[in-house]
């Protein structure tokens, strides 16, 4: 299923410009517009789907690529989901963030942070 208004659907469907990483039967990788460090890429699965919570099967394979990609380095996978939990483009998509020890680089959250619970926020 495609989006008409979804950008990831139009990088997919090759009519919106995109520095294409690595190409996979149900997935890519693509160079996001504004990465946070040198090979910083996002994993995007081909079939529309707004966020990791709607298709487990589709999230797992998704999650399967990005994994390939990590293999051979230190690295965040990040995802999100909901505008509470900053998602911007509700398409699934993975960051794949390559980390080099002492690299400076911040998560935008630390342990403690909150004070509710696991079971307050699920």
């Amino acid at each position: 299923m495609r989006q008409d208004s979804c950008p990831f659907c139009e990088i997919v469907a090759g009519r919106a410009p995109a520095d294409i990483f690595h190409v996979w039967d149900d997935a890519l990788a693509i160079v996001p517009l504004n990465p946070v460090v040198a090979g910083h890429l996002l994993v995007i699965p081909k079939i529309h789907v707004a966020d990791v919570g709607q298709d487990p099967e589709i999230s797992a394979a998704t999650m399967r690529r990005a994994a390939q990609l990590a293999a051979s380095q230190w690295c965040n996978i990040i995802t999100s989901r909901g505008r509470v939990a900053t998602q911007s483009v509700f398409h699934l998509h993975l960051h794949l963030v390559p980390r080099a020890e002492n690299d400076g680089l911040a998560l935008p959250w630390y342990s403690g942070r909150s004070s509710r619970s696991h079971e307050e926020t699920a």
